[in-house]
């Protein structure tokens, strides 16, 4: 591995991880990251992906590893919500990150778009964490959410094994760029940030305007 190209930006300082654990640390943390557990599953999806790319890894077992984990972890989510019910996740679901409000929100979200939502939230941050666990306690069928679940898990696991696989295929080239090109990224970033938190804020106002004028009506 001493000829390996080297990963960039948080991608690196995933690399001691899989340079030691390989793929039971991409099942591990895709597992723990599906049932609520604060973990970058997701990012070292990439990060294995892009070693595979690069000749480190399988891209196949990579692939494989991931799509169990991430059905597995969501089924163990899913017997959460349904067998221990609000009471144990509003007990305990603050050490995963899952506060009463964002319980509350999830499950609205889950109401208001049904099954489809089961398919397409492993691809927004937060509720995939909380997918199978919001299905539980909503009573959705077993069979139904594990079909659901399933493919939302094969896309997600083909979407990024694809992207970094691709990535690390070329990583000698991008390593370069990205890094020539960084600061200007970083200031991208910033301004989107700062645009949405102000949106966000105009949007709150006017909310609030909106309301106290129909309260004087």
């Amino acid at each position: 591995m001493d000829g390996s190209p080297q990963l960039p930006g948080v991608l690196a300082d995933l690399a001691p991880l899989l340079d030691h654990w390989g793929y039971l640390a991409v099942g591990g943390l895709i597992f723990l990251e599906d049932f609520g557990v604060p973990v970058p599953g997701e990012t070292l999806l990439i990060a294995a992906a892009v070693y595979a790319g690069a000749g480190r890894l399988n891209i196949l077992v990579v692939a494989v590893v991931a799509f169990v984990a991430a059905v597995c972890g969501d089924n163990v989510g899913y017997a959460i919500g349904r067998f221990g019910g609000h009471r144990l996740v509003t007990r305990f679901g603050r050490y995963v990150l899952l506060t009463p409000e964002r319980l509350a929100r999830a499950e609205e979200f889950f109401a208001r778009h049904g099954g489809k939502v089961v398919t397409v939230a492993r691809f927004i941050e937060g509720l995939r964490q909380v997918n199978g666990i919001i299905a539980g306690l909503a009573e959705m069928s077993w069979r139904r959410f594990l079909v659901f679940n399933a493919l939302g898990a094969a896309l997600w696991v083909g979407l990024w094994v694809t992207v970094g696989g691709l990535a690390g295929q070329h990583i000698n080239t991008l390593y370069p760029a990205i890094q020539r090109y960084e600061l200007y990224l970083l200031a991208a970033l910033a301004l989107l940030v700062v645009f949405l938190v102000v949106r966000r804020w105009h949007r709150r106002a006017s909310a609030k305007k909106s309301d106290g004028g129909r309260r004087m009506e």
